[in-house]
């Protein structure tokens, strides 16, 4: 595969991204497929924490971006200057970023234009945790409409309101201390935590097609957090399909990524 490296605009800066476009072999236009992976990370962390997911993807021909969050300092050292911006708008990276992908595989393929018809490009939105919540969000953006698309929203879920969350324990918010220097003062924990969990009661998302996946031993999501989701999303006429692998811990979501290959080619999407 061939790897390179862009920027994509946020406000009046730059976030990094990566951008992985499949080899062709004895010329065959058919190992090019007509899918785009948009992919992005969880909060505090970067794009090296899903790294494999588009690498394992432009295996089998998809083309994929893998882009940093704002003020995510691990992965560039841009600012978030303002929360309810960030909340408003950062979803709207994902189309951004697919704007990045089309030219670059155009660039690299400019005789097969024809894959990326609206009636025959499938669109992959797809995150880990905070990543997964903003690849929900952005399935409902206009820019979108015409594409036949799907999110993969890995270690993400709804905590039951009658329990102590594992961010609102006292262990957690200890190591939370080093993490939210790792992030823009406005994208703090006492800022992101509300608002994420606010979000997942008020999802938007309407009629479209998700699959969520978490593992057992997800402590943040908890024995039943994806289930809870699932069945918000459900009430919304929302397409919901559910995986729970035996060993994704949180804090490890580069395991997920053969997950998300075998969801993707049972679907005939790869």
């Amino acid at each position: 595969m061939k790897v390179t490296k862009l920027f994509i605009n946020y406000q009046n800066q730059q976030t990094n991204a990566l951008v992985f476009l499949p080899e062709i072999e004895n010329g065959e236009k058919s190992e090019i497929k007509s899918t785009f992976a948009i992919l992005t990370h969880g909060y505090t962390a970067d794009k090296s924490s899903i790294l494999n997911w588009p690498i394992r993807l432009a295996e089998s021909g998809v083309s994929c971006i893998l882009f940093d969050l704002p003020g995510h300092y691990l992965g560039n050292f841009s600012e978030v200057s303002d929360f309810n911006h960030f909340k408003l708008h950062a979803h709207e990276l994902f189309y951004t970023a697919f704007l990045s992908l089309k030219s670059a595989f155009l660039e690299e393929f400019p005789l097969y234009e024809d894959k990326l018809e609206s009636e025959q490009l499938k669109l992959v939105l797809g995150g880990h945790s905070l990543g997964a919540m903003l690849s929900l969000q952005a399935l409902m953006l206009p820019e979108f409409k015409d594409y036949e698309k799907l999110s993969i929203s890995v270690g993400l879920g709804m905590a039951p309101k009658d329990v102590v969350h594992l961010f609102d324990t006292p262990f957690y918010k200890s190591t939370l201390k080093i993490r939210e220097q790792l992030v823009s003062p406005e994208l703090k924990p006492d800022n992101v935590f509300p608002w994420i969990r606010e979000q997942k009661e008020i999802l938007e998302v309407h009629a479209q097609r998700i699959h969520l996946i978490t593992g057992l031993d997800d402590l943040v999501v908890g024995n039943d957090g994806m289930e809870r989701l699932a069945e918000n999303l459900l009430n919304k006429e929302n397409n919901v399909t559910m995986e729970k692998p035996s060993k994704l811990p949180h804090h490890e979501p580069q395991l997920a990524a053969s997950y998300v290959k075998k969801f993707l080619k049972s679907i005939h999407w790869l």
